[in-house]
This record gives C-alpha cells, sequence and structure tokens, in this order.
C-alpha cells in the first residue's frame, strides 16, 4: 500500500515537473522572440545609449515586480514588459554593430551560437539528468567578481580586462544554464515564470558578451 502511495508521488512529482519544463520553455521562446521584436523597433527608432541605459534600469526594477507577481496571472504581462525593455535596450548597441562593414555578419553569429550554447547545455542537462546544485555558490561568486571587474573596468577602459569579462561572464552564464535547468528537473524550482526569467537572463548575457567577443576578433570593434 505504501509503495503504491510513492509511486503515485513520484509519478505526480515527475508530470508536475514535465509540466513546468514545457511551460518554461514555451514562455521562454515567446519573451525572446517579443525581444527581438522590441529590439528592431529599438533599432528603427534609433534611439540612444542614454535611453537604453534608462530602459535597462526600469527593466531591473520590474525584476523585483516579476518575482513578486510570479504567482499570480498579472505575473505573465510583467514578464513581458520586462524582456520588452530588455530587447528594447539592446536597439544601440545592435545599431553599432549593424553599422560595421560585417556588422550584420557578427550579429548573426551572436546569435546562433548563443542558440548553440543554449541547446547543447540545456540538452544535456536534461538527457543527463544530472545535479549541478553543487554549482550554484561557485557560480553567484564568479557573478559577482565578474560585476566588480566590469564595474572598475568602467573607470580604468583597459581593454584586455573587457574581454576577460565577456569570456567570464558567458562561462557564468553557461554555468547557470545547466544550474537552472537542472533545478526544474530536480524540483527545485516549481515557478516557470521565475525559471523563464532566469534562462532569459543567462541568454541575453551570453548574446550581448559573445557579440562584444566576436565584435572584437572580428578586428572591427
Amino acid at each position: 500500500m505504501q509503495s503504491n502511495i510513492s509511486l503515485n508521488a513520484s509519478k505526480s512529482s515527475a508530470i508536475e515537473i514535465n509540466k513546468v519544463l514545457k511551460n518554461t520553455y514555451m514562455l521562454l521562446s515567446m519573451t525572446l522572440a517579443f525581444s527581438a521584436v522590441t529590439a528592431g523597433i529599438s533599432m528603427a527608432m534609433g534611439l540612444s545609449h542614454m535611453v537604453a541605459l534608462v530602459m535597462s534600469l526600469v527593466a531591473f526594477g520590474l525584476l523585483f515586480v516579476v518575482h513578486k507577481k510570479a504567482d499570480q496571472a498579472s505575473g505573465i504581462f510583467w514578464v513581458f514588459a520586462f524582456t520588452g525593455l530588455m530587447g528594447a535596450s539592446l536597439g544601440p548597441m545592435l545599431n553599432h554593430y549593424a553599422a560595421l562593414p560585417n556588422g550584420g555578419s557578427l550579429i548573426m553569429q551572436a546569435l546562433g551560437g548563443t542558440a548553440l550554447i543554449f541547446f547543447a547545455l540545456s540538452g544535456y542537462a536534461l538527457t543527463s539528468k544530472k545535479d549541478f546544485s553543487f554549482m550554484g555558490g561557485f557560480l553567484m561568486v564568479g557573478l559577482i567578481v565578474a560585476l566588480v571587474a566590469g564595474l572598475a573596468n568602467m573607470f580604468f577602459q583597459i581593454p584586455a580586462l573587457s574581454l576577460a569579462i565577456s569570456a567570464a561572464i558567458i562561462m557564468v552564464m553557461s554555468g547557470l544554464i545547466l544550474f537552472d535547468t537542472s533545478r526544474i528537473i530536480h524540483g527545485g524550482e516549481t515557478n516557470y515564470i521565475r525559471a523563464t526569467v532566469s534562462l532569459y537572463l543567462n541568454v541575453y548575457n551570453i548574446f550581448v558578451h559573445l557579440l562584444h567577443l566576436l565584435g572584437v576578433f572580428g578586428g572591427d570593434d
């Protein structure tokens, strides 16, 4: 009798996890598409870097609202508001790269590279079903170090350090894809809105910093 109860509980848990995974990937694909649209509108409008900075700050303010509303139906609206602003804030940067002789190619390479990293790592986490929770502390330390270095480099403007920071952020975000996907698989994250935001930020940062690296090594930045 007890074994049947345990088996039913296990099946119920597996169904719930699959539901969270399905909803997360569906919402992630929709928010990424929406971000692409708002980025395109921002590029067409020729928004300035200052406006992009303001939108980024507002978006990160909305991040707290998203987490607060994640258990409510209105959470979906706030996710799109957040990701829409994040996408729009990319407009000036994308216009900068698009103006380069091989800018279109660089942007497509960054998009392709980001997609490859995401699908490879999330696919590995899904198929291997390994628990990557042990990486949490290391990734948090790496992220803090990268952020502090990034803030410092705003004053020092050292090109080599800028490259190192971008490379480090790509590595940390790649690790977070494994970590966040693993959390969903093992029941550590049961809210698909929060899961979507986490994976969205991983993808967003990989794209931005991969584009930076490609621009530098492409010899045009």
